[in-house]
């Protein structure tokens, strides 16, 4: 398994990382074994991925609860990467909120700790109702000053942030310039950080973690329509605003352009003998810009599967035609990587 420098960090990550969203189960994925889950953790542990990502919010706090029981005894062989939600960054919270963080994970320090979303009222309000915070949010000045100290204190290793744009990680490095890496979403039907973001990141040496690799079970091509696909699952702006349950994006998509070059990728994937999933994921493991890419494994089975993709050696031909295949589909849905809110009314900027 390759590893790859985090950033600006000491921390050397496998090119393949562990989603550990369903971990503990909850109702956006469905219930989860943690029988299941000890033997993917264990089993990626042995051919080699170290890092895990999960979050406080994750199944409310379950998914840090059944990675911390599947890593005893071997938490020294991973990476772990957690994340605070913005509505709990004011100092006394952050801090708790880190220690219970620490305390479900049942570890003593977190490697890589991250800012889950910007701290705006925008991106606030979904995780609180609490109006006197999202009127006004805590200070960024102070919450990475609280996460300097937590670093300081051996809580933390590394301090980054995730679905931050170009101009709010100006205001972060403005801040604070030593943080590693932003976590944000990269696939062939997710490609808005590659003009803006990806150079940027590159410029201010800040590795870059991709999430939702699969579009969430979308490249894994089982799907041809978009009434198909679980109402939870299609609230993004890749299909129309009706299919999803809760969608707040008030968008038409680019179902048309989806479904089309998902057609395309299976012909070519077939006509190389690698599964759809597996051609989707090495697709982009091989953009180097990519510290780690994170995907969720269910069961060994899953995981088995994800693996050939880090083990597959995709062409630079091939490559150069899934972008034009799938070219239609970014120009459809632009440059901003908040694919959960309408363009104008973006959580990232």
């Amino acid at each position: 398994m390759e590893l790859r420098k985090l950033g600006k960090s000491d921390l050397y990550v496998s090119a393949l990382g562990v989603g550990c969203w369903a971990f503990g189960g909850g109702d956006y994925w469905g219930e989860q074994s943690q029988s299941d889950v000890d033997k993917v953790v264990h089993k990626a542990l042995d051919l080699g991925i170290n890092f895990f990502d999960t979050a406080e919010v994750y199944n409310n706090g379950a998914s840090e609860s059944s990675l911390g029981i599947a890593l005893k005894g071997r938490r020294d062989k991973a990476i772990i990467g957690s994340k605070v939600t913005p509505a709990n960054t004011a100092p006394a919270v952050l801090r708790q909120h880190c220690e219970e963080s620490l305390k479900r994970l049942g570890v003593s320090y977190i490697d890589l700790y991250m800012l889950h979303w910007p701290i705006t009222p925008h991106a606030i309000e979904h995780f609180t109702k609490d109006k006197s915070i999202i009127s006004a949010p805590p200070s960024m000045e102070d919450a990475f000053a609280t996460l300097k100290q937590l670093k300081q204190e051996g809580k933390i290793r590394e301090i980054g942030v995730s679905n931050h744009g170009v101009k709010q990680m100006d205001k972060v490095l403005g801040i604070m310039d030593d943080i590693v890496t932003n976590e944000l979403p990269y696939n062939l039907l997710s490609r808005s950080i590659e003009e803006e973001l990806i150079p940027y990141c590159s410029e201010h040496d800040l590795g870059i973690i991709a999430y939702m690799p699969l579009q969430q079970g979308l490249l894994t091509g089982k799907y041809t329509a978009a009434d198909q696909i679980n109402p939870m699952r299609a609230r993004s702006r890749h299909f129309h605003h009706s299919h999803g349950k809760g969608s707040r994006h008030g968008e038409a998509g680019a179902e048309e352009e989806i479904f089309s070059a998902i057609a395309k990728i299976k012909e070519i994937s077939a006509g190389l003998k690698v599964d759809i999933a597996t051609l989707s994921l090495s697709w982009v493991i091989a953009n180097k810009h990519m510290t780690t890419t994170i995907v969720g494994s269910r069961n060994e089975k899953d995981l088995a599967l994800n693996i050939m993709a880090e083990a597959y050696k995709i062409s630079g031909d091939v490559i150069a035609e899934l972008n034009a295949i799938t070219q239609p589909v970014l120009q459809k849905l632009g440059n901003n990587p908040d694919y959960y809110e309408g363009r104008m009314n973006s959580r990232v900027s």
